[in-house]
């Protein structure tokens, strides 16, 4: 990456919000890479070789059973980071990281470069705790949502979540993809996404979804849509900058 390009050019709002100075030394560090839907980042009991910070679409860490199904726990888009677990030495993966829809720009640093980063205790490693802080609190408010809301609130915030880190109206989400981050059958999503679509809220056609009403799409939803948003915008706003 150029060492003239300057925050305002970064997409990952975690890496743009660093002041100048961390931000020039970091950018060597740095390989632009594209994502491509369904690529797995990390599998669980394997080292984390490199860290990424998506530029844009996202992507899901997911807790993979013993019958090979996977669970959503969080949804990473250009607020943050994949391979958080990496700070550790030799620690392997607990969870799967995948991306979840085709990124055209993703910045990948090395576990090696990242723990130096995090050593410093600068700047970067303020912004890393930072994330870090949010995204825990992101899976705690996921938990409870499992557990406390409805199929249909969940995937109208699954639906609201997607279009914020796709920046579109528009987008590809197959009903397999659906059904394994919610934990439902695709039977299920067929049927509710069947309903979203008769009341007008959204298009679901081939696996192309289209979000028609917004604002119908947040009142089916749960608190948690906002809460979550809330929480992972703190974590990427520029505390420090120069």
């Amino acid at each position: 990456m150029p060492k003239e390009q300057r925050a305002t050019d970064v997409q990952n709002f975690l890496l743009a919000a660093l002041p100048d100075d961390d931000l020039t030394r970091i950018m060597p560090l740095l390989e632009v890479v594209p994502l491509r839907i369904k690529e797995l980042l990390h599998k669980p009991g394997e080292p984390i070789d490199y860290v990424y910070f998506p530029g844009g679409g996202f992507c899901s860490i997911v807790t993979v059973l013993e019958d090979g199904s996977m669970v959503e726990a969080a949804t990473v888009g250009r607020e943050g980071l994949v391979g958080l677990s990496a700070t550790v030495y030799e620690n392997p993966a607990s969870t799967a990281s995948m991306a979840q829809s085709d990124v055209e720009i993703c910045y990948r640093m090395s576990a090696v470069a990242f723990r130096e980063e995090m050593e410093r205790c600068g700047p970067f490693h303020h912004a890393i705790h930072r994330y870090s802080q949010a995204l825990m609190a992101f899976v705690m408010q996921s938990a409870a949502c499992n557990a406390a809301h409805s199929i249909e609130q969940r995937l109208a915030r699954w639906l609201l979540v997607a279009q914020d880190r796709m920046g579109a109206d528009e987008f590809f989400l197959t009903q397999e993809f659906i059904a394994m981050m919610l934990g439902a059958s695709r039977s299920t999503v067929t049927t509710i996404a069947g309903e979203l679509q008769d009341a007008g809220f959204i298009t679901y056609r081939r696996g192309k979804v289209t979000i028609l009403d917004r604002a119908a799409l947040e009142a089916a939803s749960c608190e948690c849509y906002k809460t979550g948003t809330q929480l992972l915008k703190f974590a990427a706003e520029p505390s420090s900058r120069n």
